[in-house]
């Protein structure tokens, strides 16, 4: 490890150097990516910092200890010694975590798809209070959400929604949300009271950028249309809904949330290039069959990742084994528990995975 974190070290002096140049910023994308490795490597070095204080500190003590003659000092060193060396392995566990390389996509803003499955309206009501319970939790997080598309139903849920949000570290907060949520409650038209097995289904796309993802006009097939809907704003009396077909992959993309078609087309695109890009991140994970290891599920979107039990006020993420009997405030958008021992999850799969590869 000690290796390891002295050619960073050196790595980080580069950096320095580097950022000082002002024919870097020319280059925007350049620049970005010197940023987030100067900006994770400075976190590396502080700790690393740490550490060797720490190392430097029990040879003192140790040396007090053998050599010293006043009784109080020795005393003293004796103290200061297990003080750190209770504080030795925490440090390098917090080393072991900092060297696995952040994941690029971290950063980005994403996009989420939510729809009805197995249910019927009560899954489309179950819809709605993901929607509801992911944009408080944005909201929390001082982060932006922007509804791309929604189809509601007659009782207030969503067969489908799509949804932005925009701000700082989303896709590393959200990404483990893709897969399948079951709901277990009594529906409200349920006159008897027995309880009813849901699902609904996530995805959480990261956004691309127009220089990652280029989509050639000859492979997009473009149509417009009146905009269908229950009423309200989603019914227009013109032309105004878009549908994207990528021809070589077969996505199609609809949008009619907006009045103007431009928007429409705007936000279509969007959509369609976070899934083409979603499409070229999951073949590369594919091929990097031991990179699957390292996460908290395969992103599959028919993996059945977590359940809400109402009755029993119970959320279990059955990926982590994790159970919190607080399932009210988690509707609410309180999900940092959850998250955080989902990404400490991930973060202790790769580290295993790249100590047995080393």
């Amino acid at each position: 490890m000690v290796k390891k974190l002295e050619e960073l070290s050196k790595r980080y002096d580069e950096l320095n150097e580097l950022i000082q140049d002002s024919a870097l910023v020319k280059d925007a994308k350049r620049y970005k990516d010197v940023m987030r490795e100067h900006s994770h490597l400075t976190q590396v070095m502080e700790a690393y910092g740490e550490y060797k204080e720490i190392l430097q500190g029990i040879e003192d003590a140790q040396y007090l200890i053998k050599e010293e003659d006043d009784p109080e000092i020795k005393e003293m060193a004796k103290e200061e010694l297990k003080e750190l060396e209770v504080r030795l392995p925490e440090m390098e566990s917090k080393l072991k975590f900092l060297l696995i390389p952040p994941d690029p996509l971290e950063e980005k803003n994403i996009i989420m798809e939510i729809r009805g499955g197995t249910g019927g309206d009560e899954a489309s009501l179950f819809a709605a209070d993901l929607f509801r319970m992911y944009t408080r939790f944005a909201e929390s997080k001082g982060w932006k959400y922007e509804i791309m598309d929604a189809n509601e139903t007659e009782l207030g849920g969503y067969k489908e929604i799509s949804f932005s949000i925009s701000g700082k570290f989303v896709y590393g907060s959200l990404r483990w949300e893709a897969g399948v949520h079951r709901v277990q409650r009594v529906p409200e038209t349920e006159a008897q009271g027995r309880i009813h097995t849901s699902a609904v289904t996530v995805a959480v796309l990261p956004e691309a950028e127009e220089t990652e993802i280029e989509i050639r006009q000859e492979d997009l097939r473009i149509d417009v249309m009146r905009a269908g809907g229950n009423g309200g704003q989603c019914v227009n009396t013109t032309d105004s809904a878009v549908r994207l077909t990528h021809i070589p992959t077969g996505i199609v993309v609809i949008q009619q949330d907006e009045k103007s078609q431009l928007r429409n087309k705007e936000k279509a695109m969007r959509v369609l290039r976070a899934r083409l890009f979603d499409l070229e991140e999951s073949k590369k994970q594919a091929e990097r069959s031991a990179a699957r290891k390292n996460m908290v599920g395969s992103g599959d979107r028919s993996e059945r990742i977590r359940t809400y039990n109402f009755p029993q006020n119970r959320v279990t993420d059955h990926r982590v084994n994790l159970t919190l009997y607080k399932l009210d405030q988690f509707m609410q958008g309180s999900l940092d528990e959850m998250i955080d021992t989902l990404n400490i999850f991930a973060k202790e799969a790769a580290l295993k995975s790249s100590v047995a590869t080393e």
